[in-house]
């Protein structure tokens, strides 16, 4: 009864003091006389953080959460009744009878409290300046002394001085977890976590129970597989071990600067900092940023580098398990040692910037140990495979032995990682000048020995080599004949399903090396064999370049052939140059290059086969674009943006596509998009991001930028225009029809431009889409429109780099720019308006030496 009383108290004075804005309450205090009613917040002391009521997207769900005060973007950090909003009602938030703090809805039902067992009365809850809200008891402000406190329990933020990691206190692990969306504060897939169990523990990015990144272990100044997570001048990041608890934390050095690290709703982890004169969140260190950074992209006893092509590369001494997959660019099924140890004899490799190996198969760590004690311990026990430091700070120390494989190592460019020594067999130890054996003298005349026998037995195969090569010239011209003859009848039996022994194929008078791509060669029969002799059933589609084919190898393998046609218009420097650039990419978003082949007059390129085709054969379709939720489409919208980024800025080279559009992006079997097509891509100097001009323009209408189409400038900013209406296109599955307003119809940019400014920009979604379920998705939708509208800028100069709209797709807190005019109306050209009438689906147009491709609807 009395409860019921002084509900009703509450609610009497909420109904009559209601004012039309939010208060802030002049306190930073709940106590048990003064609750928080949803049109009030509490302040933190100096002014830095605010807790109160918030509704994500104006939805009938009522959470209670904390917010950075003095940031203008209204950033959430911490959400208490996350997973239990509270629905079509008001709230309260108090100190009940039991001393605990509780949300309750307007009716009295408790929808979420604090987990203090305890039965303290007199408590009040406080937020403090650090972002915490902790339960005290009222007369008590020691730290150590708090009955509860948020950063117990994180939400998708770990802010400065919490910690990730485990508590002998709560017995629970602190984690932190994405939103389900970026309107949906309930926990969703991915978690970030400290894993305990093994002998250095380290954290896990994961998508509910797939491991889909690692950060390494603590190697004293940062995680050795995370950069970004340690120490970045500003932040000093701490990791603490103890028999009472273990975690990773971090400070800022200047306060009045605001980091944060995040788990988004997209899958990745961020590290970024508030830039008040931008009014967004810079993202300055995300994961997992490359190929590399995925969990087991090697295997075990492989390194993953980003810098070589391919980026697995099996350890000295060992070789790939599967060796047919490994020439394909899959080296998830790692290598094994071929050369047998002798422990007595056994030698180490040194390797430097490495990502440490799992540690949950290391044996032994000792913080005292230094690293030649630690070497002697290794050389002891036959079952060590590697070692070393524990602790990378002052010169080195500590010791970490693994006994078991080697997991998912790579190496960094100079100035991440650290130093790592793998035991291998004598005659591995000293290989590409690496270390030299831990044996005595006559171990050393063993190894001069061998060394003797090796270069007689290289001379031996040399001759070998070159008798073989002679013999086999004239088998080629047998077998090239045999080739012929298949072409014309169906069957199998001359064929050979292998990948050609020989290195080298002419081609127009010139000789192309696998050497100089990188890449394997597949004999004609093996292609002819595998497409049925390039059977109209097996073919997948057609454009300018010739027609692609889906293939089948005997091992199982599907594959996809992109047969150059003699009429193409893409000839021999487009063929290399695809072989030139996509051999050396590596990313899930960029297609697999297999191999090629070369035979007379046939240009082919193997590709890994991609299910779903390209995305243009769907989205465009509409008996098929139902097949696209939004869901489907915005992970397709990020894909490429990740492809994108890693051509621009994080492979070995700096790359311009040139003809990035929807018929170049395929779909593999989860809808997961690749980007293909490189036969007009070019590569930039390192530190080359603004535009070169070419004589020559060559593209796609519809999809190029007007610096590039009318002089010929193309820069990284040529590559965003295409990305922005590709993005418009893939909201509202629809093409764009080129620059120009013709017979006053409004081209997609124009449309969408328009819809913008009269605030209807939901309009242009797919009308597949519309339905009362994608309500939630709105916000998404807009912002993805919004980032559209602001890569097809008319000025190059305006659209933002791929790390910015990478950002800004993945951020639902950060407030975009508005968008200028996009560059869709160049004025009218006879001559390329009556080009464009074609009937053609793709069509070639040249002018002034621009040579586009016009794309007209099916």
């Amino acid at each position: 009864m009395e409860n019921l009383i002084k509900l009703h108290g509450y609610l009497f004075w909420y109904l009559l003091l209601i004012p039309t804005l939010t208060i802030a309450i002049p306190v930073d205090t709940i106590t048990p006389t003064q609750p928080l009613t949803e049109n009030q917040t509490l302040v933190s002391a100096g002014d830095l953080f605010e807790l109160g009521f918030f509704r994500p997207d104006n939805s009938g769900k009522l959470y209670v959460g904390i917010w950075y005060k003095r940031i203008s973007v209204k950033t959430i950090v911490w959400v208490a009744n996350r997973d239990k909003p509270v629905r079509n009602s008001s709230g309260i938030l108090e100190i009940g009878e039991d001393g605990n703090i509780q949300l309750v809805d307007t009716t009295g039902n408790p929808m979420w409290s604090s987990s203090n067992q305890s039965t303290a009365r007199n408590t009040v809850a406080q937020l403090l300046d650090s972002g915490n809200f902790v339960l005290r008891q009222e007369n008590d402000e020691n730290p150590g002394n708090y009955l509860w406190q948020s950063f117990d329990y994180p939400t998708d933020t770990l802010l400065p001085g919490m910690k990730l990691g485990w508590d002998a206190k709560t017995g629970r692990n602190r984690y932190v977890s994405s939103w389900k969306s970026s309107t949906d504060p309930s926990e969703g897939d991915y978690t970030f976590k400290l894993d305990i169990n093994g002998s250095s523990p380290e954290a896990y990015l994961r998508n509910r129970d797939k491991i889909i990144h690692r950060s390494g272990a603590w190697n004293g100044v940062r995680f050795s597989g995370a950069p970004g997570i340690g120490t970045e001048g500003f932040i000093a990041s701490s990791f603490v071990k103890t028999k009472q608890e273990i975690y990773y934390t971090f400070e800022i050095q200047n306060r009045t600067l605001y980091s944060r690290l995040l788990v988004n709703h997209t899958g990745y982890l961020e590290r970024s900092t508030w830039i008040e004169a931008n009014r967004i969140w810079n993202v300055f260190w995300f994961g997992p940023r490359d190929q590399c950074d995925y969990y087991k992209e090697c295997g075990t006893f492989a390194i993953c580098d980003t810098n070589d092509s391919p980026v697995c590369e099996c350890l000295v001494g060992f070789k790939p398990r599967n060796q047919q997959a490994w020439d394909l660019r899959d080296g998830s099924e790692g290598c094994f040692r071929y050369h047998e140890l002798v422990c007595e004899t056994d030698g180490f490799l040194t390797l430097e910037y490495m990502k440490l190996p799992e540690t949950t198969t290391a044996a032994f760590v000792d913080a005292a140990m230094s690293l030649d004690e630690c070497k002697e311990m290794c050389v002891r026990d036959c079952f060590c495979t590697a070692y070393t430091n524990s602790n990378i700070s002052g010169g080195g120390s500590g010791c970490i032995i693994w006994t078991a494989e080697l997991v998912d190592m790579r190496r960094f460019s100079a100035g991440s990682g650290q130093p790592f020594y793998v035991r291998v067999a004598a005659s591995d130890a000293d290989k590409n000048g690496d270390v030299a054996t831990t044996g005595d003298g006559d171990s050393g005349k063993t190894k001069k020995i061998i060394l003797g026998c090796g270069i007689t037995l290289g001379i031996v195969l040399f001759l070998l080599f070159v008798f073989f090569q002679l013999k086999r010239r004239k088998s080629v011209r047998v077998n090239n004949r045999r080739t012929t003859e298949f072409r014309g009848e169906r069957g199998g039996d001359h064929l050979m399903n292998a990948i050609a022994i020989s290195n080298k194929r002419e081609l127009s008078g010139e000789t192309i090396t696998t050497d100089e791509f990188e890449l394997p060669v597949f004999d004609l029969s093996t292609i002819v064999m595998a497409t049925d002799n390039f059977a109209n059933a097996n073919k997948l589609g057609q454009g300018g370049f010739g027609s692609v084919y889906k293939g089948i190898l005997v091992g199982g393998e599907e594959i996809a052939v992109k047969r150059l046609s003699k009429n193409s218009g893409q000839g021999v420097e487009e063929f290399k140059n695809e072989l030139r650039l996509i051999a050396r990419l590596q990313h899930r978003n960029l297609v697999r290059l297999l191999g090629c082949c070369v035979d007379n007059e046939e240009k082919m390129l193997v590709y890994e086969y991609m299910e779903n085709k390209s995305l243009d054969s769907i989205l465009f379709n509409k008996h098929k674009s139902s097949l696209l939720d939004w869901k489907t489409r915005f992970n397709i919208i990020c894909g490429i943006a990740r492809g994108l980024l890693y051509l621009h800025q994080d492979s070995r080279f700096r790359i311009i596509h040139r003809d990035l559009k929807a018929s170049n992006i395929l779909l593999d079997k989860e809808m997961n998009p690749k980007i293909s097509d490189f036969g007009m891509a070019r590569i930039f100097g390192g530190d080359e991001t603004e535009a070169n001009n070419t004589i020559r323009v060559v593209g796609t209408y519809g999809y190029m930028s007007p610096e590039y189409a009318m002089d010929g400038l193309f820069s990284v900013k040529s590559d965003v225009f295409s990305f922005g209406v590709l993005v418009l296109e893939i909201v509202t599955g629809k093409h764009n029809r080129g620059f120009y307003k013709q017979n006053n119809e409004e081209n997609l940019l124009g449309l969408a431009w328009r819809l913008w400014r009269e605030r209807r920009g939901l309009e242009l979604r797919d009308s597949t889409m519309i339905s009362e379920a994608y309500s939630e998705w709105d916000d998404q939708v807009m912002r993805s429109i919004q980032v559209g509208l602001l890569c097809v800028q008319e000025k190059a100069e305006d659209r933002p780099n791929m790390a910015t709209v990478m950002f800004m797709l993945s951020s639902e807190g950060a407030l975009l720019p508005q968008p200028k005019q996009p560059g869709f109306c160049l004025g009218n050209n006879a001559a390329i308006t009556n080009s464009s009438s074609s009937n053609h689906n793709h069509q070639t147009l040249s002018l002034n030496q621009l040579t586009v491709t016009a794309l007209h609807g099916r």
